[in-house]
């Protein structure tokens, strides 16, 4: 059952869906590489040797930085389990329960969710701002991928449910995008007011971290660290249930109410 359940999601993510993604969104970064290589090679012959060395130390690095990044994101997005959802499969989410997942203009989950949770009730929100959220890869992304059927559009200060009324939340490579920590920690607190006492938050995000550096180079400062996160949490009243690392650059929070503090 659960080997049918693992192709079908498969047939749902396409071969290197995730590194394309990243390259057809970012492609104004490989340009840019790419012409900064191609520049130092053409003008290397005029320059003076300490300059020459100098550039082509430069090119050399951006070069292996770029397949790193590429590589790393491969790896994430096509080659690991996280889009198995076996992680989710461990939480045992009992049918016709209300699931609510969030994203930030871009939605290449849910249909994933609905396949693995054919018994709940879905509700999609999108909280993307282009007023807040100015990236030009969010845009393209919306332009790309159609949006779930029946997603609706919110703000970070109001989820539009009554209390207590969610099973399980999820908020996938999504939350990092609220830049400011007072708006994330009213987002956090909106998560948790509609939340149930039994049930879960589930946040998939990158750190700031070591590793994430390696593989993003500056990058990285996109994400927020761990630290970060459970600042965040810890404001919002949320209680850290578990962590656990989906692949070494990405981690998964699994949150509850922290009835302790309420």
């Amino acid at each position: 059952m659960e080997e049918r359940k693992d192709r079908t999601l498969e047939r749902l993510r396409k071969p290197f869906q995730g590194v394309l993604n990243i390259v057809r969104f970012n492609w104004q970064f490989y340009v840019i590489a790419a012409g900064a290589i191609l520049c130092v090679y053409l003008l290397s012959d005029q320059l003076i040797y300490q300059l020459r060395l100098a550039g082509l130390i430069f090119c050399y690095i951006l070069l292996i930085t770029t397949i790193i990044s590429l590589i790393v994101s491969f790896y994430v997005y096509d080659l690991s389990p996280l889009y198995k959802f076996k992680w989710l499969q461990d939480l045992a989410v009992l049918p016709n329960s209300r699931v609510v997942n969030i994203n930030a203009g871009f939605d290449e989950i849910s249909h994933l969710i609905s396949a693995e949770l054919p018994g709940s009730d879905l509700i999609v929100y999108d909280f993307y701002d282009p007023l807040k959220h100015t990236e030009v890869s969010i845009r393209r992304a919306r332009n790309f991928y159609l949006p779930f059927n029946g997603t609706r559009q919110i703000s970070t200060a109001h989820i539009p449910l009554p209390d207590n009324c969610v099973d399980l939340t999820l908020v996938m490579f999504a939350a990092h995008e609220i830049r400011h920590a007072d708006e994330r920690i009213a987002f956090f607190r909106e998560l948790n007011r509609v939340l149930n006492n039994d049930g879960r938050i589930i946040i998939v995000e990158h750190m700031r971290d070591a590793l994430n550096f390696t593989a993003y180079n500056i990058g990285f400062l996109h994400f927020f660290s761990r630290l970060s996160w459970l600042s965040t949490f810890k404001h919002a009243k949320l209680f850290v249930e578990k962590e656990l690392n989906a692949t070494p650059f990405v981690k998964i929070f699994v949150l509850n109410k922290n009835e302790s503090e309420s």
